[in-house]
């Protein structure tokens, strides 16, 4: 990569072409999520050591569920096994993981098994990887309006004090600072209800390659397209 380049502090990822990578191959849907999954350890490594602080990637949406039942099973069974490795893999480096979505939508195991790698990993100085599942960014929004609704009617919370700042503090993604870069994989150019309040003046990068082939190199390319924006937050730019 070349030397010099503003580091994204905060990326995230659409994981895109799972499926479609594996058809290209002959294989089951299945096979190209397994695959995906490992391309997740593989990144979350490379962007630390780049200099990445924040990686949020889109692992199960909202909207997933309408998929066909044998795959929704699958990615259910690959998601509980994805815990244990990522629980392996965070304490290996060191990595903060943080399980974003309607937590409440999944079985009893999946949800005990978050906790333990929420819990396990959060005094861990490494990398902040946060992971979409059962997330929408409509039904994101949702919750936090009927949290900040429940605070006005117990008393807590005026009206006028609701403002972008406490919206904010009721998301998923309190605390965490917005994106900066937002990759999405396998050449689909939409947001697919991804972070919509986060993304407000993010940048975009779109690559044709599907997740189960992006490497270090690809993300490098996404950095280096990300140097050359102008980032001016609605702000005009100095002559």
């Amino acid at each position: 990569m070349k030397e010099g380049l503003n580091i994204p502090n905060h990326v995230a990822i659409i994981l895109d072409g799972n499926g479609r990578w594996a058809r290209s191959k002959g294989m089951p849907r299945n096979y190209g999520h397994v695959q995906g999954a490992k391309t997740v350890e593989v990144i979350c490594e490379e962007a630390y050591r780049m200099g990445i602080q924040y990686l949020t990637v889109y692992a199960f949406s909202t909207e997933n569920w309408n998929r066909p039942s044998d795959e929704v099973e699958a990615l259910m069974g690959l998601l509980r096994n994805y815990m244990k490795t990522c629980l392996k893999t965070a304490a290996k480096n060191n990595m903060c993981v943080r399980i974003i979505g309607d937590k409440t939508g999944l079985d009893d195991d999946i949800r005990n098994r978050m906790e333990q790698l929420e819990e396990a990993t959060k005094n861990n100085t490494g990398l902040h990887f946060q992971i979409a599942i059962n997330y929408g960014g409509r039904d994101e929004i949702v919750r936090a309006v009927r949290r900040l609704a429940s605070r006005v009617a117990a008393g807590e919370l005026a009206e006028d004090e609701i403002t972008e700042d406490t919206l904010s503090a009721a998301l998923d993604t309190h605390g965490l600072p917005e994106p900066d870069l937002l990759i999405r994989t396998c050449n689909e150019q939409r947001i697919s209800n991804f972070l919509l309040w986060q993304l407000a003046y993010t940048e975009f990068y779109f690559t044709p390659v599907a997740w189960p082939d992006f490497s270090k190199e690809e993300l490098e390319k996404a950095v280096e397209a990300y140097n050359k924006r102008d980032r001016r937050y609605g702000l005009v730019k100095d002559e």
